[in-house]
């Protein structure tokens, strides 16, 4: 049995560091603009995905946001790192979203989107904005209204792009 650590905040700032100097990488690569095509069609894909997942939270559909994902995928929120498998993703998604009734989820910005030099992977960095109601287990609905920001991390499996991580987190409610 494997005993999950609670991250450390050097740990998360460790995994941004590696993200930036992958990127500053990529950009000084003499190869970089060979790929122009092929790159501008991996962003805009991996931005279709996002869009994918912010619909399914609308529209209350599990199935169009499982499918953006990987088989196996690492999550990375509240401080603690999990392999949720996809079963598990998909009955807790399938309750969430049963509960929960969103009439606002999107984008408060562009997204940022970068790739590896090689094309394999990518990630996008989100800031959403959502609104609605949750129902509780004693039914009692209650107002949701949070922003949240993320990461997405994509991986090109056998040519097509799939969700392989997420590190999410919520803003503090402010005065």
């Amino acid at each position: 049995m494997t005993t999950l650590r609670r991250p450390r905040r050097t740990d998360l700032a460790a995994a941004f560091a590696l993200l930036a100097v992958a990127a500053a990488c990529r950009a000084g690569r003499p190869d970089a603009g060979a790929r122009t095509a092929d790159r501008a069609a991996d962003e805009a894909a991996l931005r279709a995905m996002h869009q994918t997942v912010l619909t399914a939270h609308l529209e209350g559909k599990v199935e169009p946001w499982m499918a953006t994902e990987a088989d196996r995928i690492v999550q990375a929120n509240n401080g603690v790192i999990s392999y949720p498998g996809k079963a598990a993703r998909a009955a807790g998604r399938s309750d969430y979203l049963a509960r929960t009734r969103f009439t606002v989820y999107r984008d408060l910005r562009d997204p940022i989107v970068s790739l590896s030099a090689d094309g394999t992977l990518g990630w996008l960095l989100a800031e959403v904005e959502t609104e609605g109601v949750q129902r509780g287990d004693d039914g009692v609905e209650t107002p949701v209204d949070a922003t949240w920001a993320w990461i997405e991390l994509y991986e090109k499996q056998e040519g097509a792009w799939r969700g392989v991580g997420n590190v999410s987190n919520r803003r503090p409610a402010g005065p």
